[in-house]
């Protein structure tokens, strides 16, 4: 997979695509991923990528000109362009297994008060949103995306059976893990998953899964 993150702030973004899992995958190839900065595309000496709203209001708007400049030549017959916006699909984990079978992801961030119509209308596939509230822009969603959607392709995790079992694979919240010391501070771990029962353990790991769903996300449930 090749991923394009188009954004007027790169060193917000490098670190990140640096660090970890993420960066080991790109750098043993299993993924790629290019930052491109938007203001190389922007208006008069001081490159902006900004104005004023027609019609009047609060804030800036980013320009259309140089995001449709900057993502048009990255465009193939493959490419399918991500707006990052408050008013987007809300992410969720099937929208990170819908966009994981891409071949080419193009993000771009916005700012300021707002994108330009007119990309989302004519440059963009889809608008995505990761939660119910406003950021000062798309990078910091935009990585959430790279990361969940990258972590979902083969190469990336060290163990992909974890895929299988972890919180919203399978429409519910993970099971409590636990590890070494077997007691601390006076906390054990519940003997069942000391006992070497399978059976056991996988039942036990079920019902709390069912229960922390039904506590603490009951629309999982619902749907």
């Amino acid at each position: 997979m090749h991923i394009d993150l188009v954004t007027i702030f790169p060193e917000l973004v490098h670190p990140h695509l640096e660090a970890s899992l993420l960066g080991k995958a790109i750098q043993n190839g299993s993924i790629s991923v290019r930052v491109h900065d938007l203001r190389e595309k922007g208006r008069g000496k001081h490159r902006s990528v900004d104005d004023a709203p027609f019609g009047g209001g609060a804030g800036m708007v980013m320009r259309p000109e140089p995001i449709f400049e900057t993502v048009e030549p990255l465009k193939r017959a493959e490419s399918y362009t991500v707006l990052l916006s408050p008013r987007g699909t809300l992410f969720r984990h099937e929208v990170a297994q819908r966009l994981s079978r891409l071949d080419h992801l193009i993000l771009v961030c916005g700012r300021y008060e707002g994108v330009d119509e007119r990309v989302a209308e004519h440059l963009c596939d889809e608008e995505v949103s990761i939660g119910d509230f406003v950021l000062a822009g798309g990078e910091i969603a935009a990585l959430v995306i790279v990361e969940a959607v990258t972590r979902l392709l083969p190469g990336v995790l060290g163990n992909p059976t974890s895929l299988h079992s972890e919180s919203h694979a399978a429409g519910a919240l993970e099971y409590p893990q636990y590890t070494r010391p077997a007691e601390y501070r006076g906390w054990s771990v519940p003997d069942v998953l000391l006992s070497g029962d399978h059976a056991e353990v996988a039942r036990w790991r079920r019902e709390r899964s069912e229960e922390l769903t039904a506590t603490r996300r009951p629309d999982l449930v619902q749907e």
